[in-house]
This record gives C-alpha cells, sequence and structure tokens, in this order.
C-alpha cells in the first residue's frame, strides 16, 4: 500500500504561518501537520518520533518544515533536525523561517542575472547595500550576495549600533563579511547610493523605500531589487 506524503510543520511561535501552511498543501502533501510554541530543547524529539514510525518507503514521503521568524533560531532548530536523524531513517528537512531563504535567494539571483546580462559584470565585482537590512529576508539577502563575494552593507533605517550588532552576528555564524550603517533620510540614502552598484529593498510591504528624488541622484547603481507581496504571490521588479 502506498504511503501518504506528510509534512510536519514546526513552528517556535504561537502560531503557524498560514502562508507556509498554504504553501505546503499547495506543493501537494497529502498531511500537513503543524506544530506551534515549538522549543529548541523539543525538535531532537520531534524529529525522532517523525523518523523511527515509518519504515524507509514511509521516510522517503516525510518531511519537516521550520519556519517562525528568527533566523538564528531557525539554523539551531535545523542542527538539531541534522543531530536527530540516523541512517538509513533520514527524513527531509527544510527551514524558512519568514519564507526569508527562498525569497532571498530568489531576489539575489535575479539581481544578479540582469547585473550579468545588462553589465557585464559579476556579483563579486560590486559594492551593494541592503535596505530594510536587519529584518529576516535582508539578513538572508546579504548572506547570500556577500558570500558570492559582493562587498554588501545592511542599512537599518533607525540604528547603525543594530544593523552593525546583525552583521557581526552572521558574519560569524555564517562566513560573510557585511558591515552596518543607517539611513534615516532621502539624504541619508541618497548619500549611499553615490558609490554602489546594486540596491535590494527587502521592506516591509506597502514600504516605499527609494523614491524619484534619491534615485535621481545616482551615477553608480547598476539594478535595483525590490520585494513585492501582492495577496497570495510575490515578485521582483527590477529598474
Amino acid at each position: 500500500m502506498s504511503k501518504n506524503s506528510i509534512i510536519h510543520m514546526i513552528d517556535p511561535m504561537a502560531n503557524v504561518s498560514p502562508f507556509d501552511i498554504n504553501m505546503a498543501v499547495d506543493a501537494g502533501y497529502d498531511v500537513v501537520i503543524p506544530y506551534a510554541n515549538v522549543e529548541l530543547w523539543q525538535v531532537n524529539g520531534l524529529l525522532q518520533d517523525a523518523n523511527f514510525s515509518r519504515e524507509p518507503e514511509g521516510v522517503k514521503k516525510t518531511a519537516v518544515f521550520i519556519g517562525g521568524r528568527d533566523i538564528s533560531l531557525a539554523k539551531k532548530m535545523m542542527e538539531a533536525a541534522k543531530q536527530a536523524m540516523v541512517p538509513p531513517f533520514e527524513i527531509s528537512v527544510l527551514a524558512d523561517p519568514s519564507g526569508a531563504f527562498t525569497t532571498a535567494a530568489a531576489l539575489v539571483a535575479c539581481v544578479e542575472k540582469e547585473l550579468k546580462d545588462k553589465h557585464g559584470m559579476e556579483m563579486k565585482d560590486t559594492r551593494g547595500i541592503i535596505f530594510g537590512g536587519t529584518g529576516p529576508v535582508g539578513i538572508a539577502t546579504g548572506v547570500i550576495a556577500s558570500l558570492a563575494g559582493a562587498d554588501i552593507t545592511l542599512v537599518d533605517h533607525q540604528s547603525v549600533d543594530n544593523a552593525q550588532s546583525v552583521a557581526d552576528e552572521y558574519n560569524a555564524s555564517c562566513g560573510s563579511t557585511m558591515s552596518g550603517t543607517i539611513a534615516a533620510s532621502d539624504a541619508d540614502k541618497a548619500f549611499l547610493l553615490r558609490n554602489t552598484d546594486i540596491v535590494f529593498c527587502t521592506a516591509k510591504a506597502g514600504v516605499e523605500i527609494l523614491n524619484d528624488n534619491v534615485l535621481v541622484e545616482t551615477t553608480s547603481l547598476k539594478v535595483a531589487g525590490d520585494v513585492m507581496l501582492f495577496r497570495h504571490w510575490e515578485s521582483v521588479a527590477l529598474v
């Protein structure tokens, strides 16, 4: 008898994101089980229960999704999940807090393509800034772009100390080389754009990052990528 496909959705927050649940259902899983308020110490037990309750055929159709909003915690949960594996009982595990990893990967890939197609440049040849850089998507975007060789600065709209602290934390854990700064006004943004090749805008939906008055002052900008959420779909706009 063929086994049903099952995905166990682990989330440290009070509710598993409806976005993540919709994605799991649309991906075609037969059974979607959400787990809320999961603490780090509980991951090992949950994973081993999911592993050892099915024979190899069932293990191949069993997955765990790690959500939440905290990238650092999601990384720790991912490591805990790996430690719970005992070959051949190894189920598929995906971490994507706030959709940050998948969104960031798509954003960087699109910017990289435009950079190469329109300007003949590689990511490693660029200086980039990330507005909304201390949020989950901004952090993930910064790490990916930095590891690809870009000189990346995370921008916070309130605190340079917070921006640098976030950059330092993820440089240490991911091997990136980001720095942090602040842009509290259009004048600050225009100043940062003067020597920038690529820009990533990763703020919340509905927040305008760069207006015409800011963009008109840049002379070195090659590609700007903006992540926009409209209802149930996501797109990347390039200018």
